[in-house]
């Protein structure tokens, strides 16, 4: 995946009822190695990875890249939103040859249930709608993953087409980029 194109990285962070969307800094690592460690976390994405792996790669600020915000809650980490290119040699596309915005995330085990990955996801996708407008964004999920299903419904998203990839049935859908605004700071 590449970066999001003529935008200002990182952005101002930006302030929801309830979280902040920010840039990573280092206090950050041990809640990043617990993300990708996770098999709750990572059970539609290919399995947890071990931690000793993930001690020694995970550099000691990470996610430090644009498009990728920190979503803390009460001045801890709770999950991740990204916004990156998809990359062109993937399936799903609206275009052939385009590599739209695309949005993912991942979030704690103790942060599910409460509207937190909604409430990001919005505010991510409000800031990616005044930087780019006129940007459709996509997303793409195992069709297993019910609460990502569920989420991107939430969102706006609608279904384009469905392809099986990584051994499974993947879901793939486009948001109106004017569905959402950009989020008070």
């Amino acid at each position: 995946m590449t970066e999001l194109g003529p935008v200002a990285w990182p952005p101002a962070p930006i302030r929801t009822e309830r979280l902040l969307l920010r840039e990573s800094e280092a206090r950050d690592r041990t809640a990043f190695i617990e993300l990708f460690a996770s098999p709750e976390v990572r059970a539609h994405l290919g399995g947890p990875r071990p931690r000793d792996e993930l001690e020694r790669a995970v550099p000691e600020v990470p996610g430090r890249r644009p498009g990728v915000f920190v979503v803390e809650l009460d001045g801890a980490l709770i999950g991740t939103v990204m916004l990156d290119r998809r990359d062109a040699e993937r399936p799903g596309h609206l275009h052939p040859d385009a590599e739209e915005a695309e949005l993912g995330y991942l979030f704690l085990p103790h942060a599910w249930g409460h509207g937190y990955a909604a409430e990001a996801c919005a505010a991510a996708l409000g800031w990616l709608a005044a930087a780019l407008p006129g940007d459709p964004v996509v997303l793409c999920t195992q069709t297993a993953n019910d609460r990502a299903m569920r989420l991107a419904a939430k969102l706006g998203f609608t279904e384009v087409e469905r392809f099986e990839e990584y051994g499974a049935e993947q879901w793939f859908g486009v948001c109106d980029p004017g569905k959402h605004t950009a989020p008070a700071s």
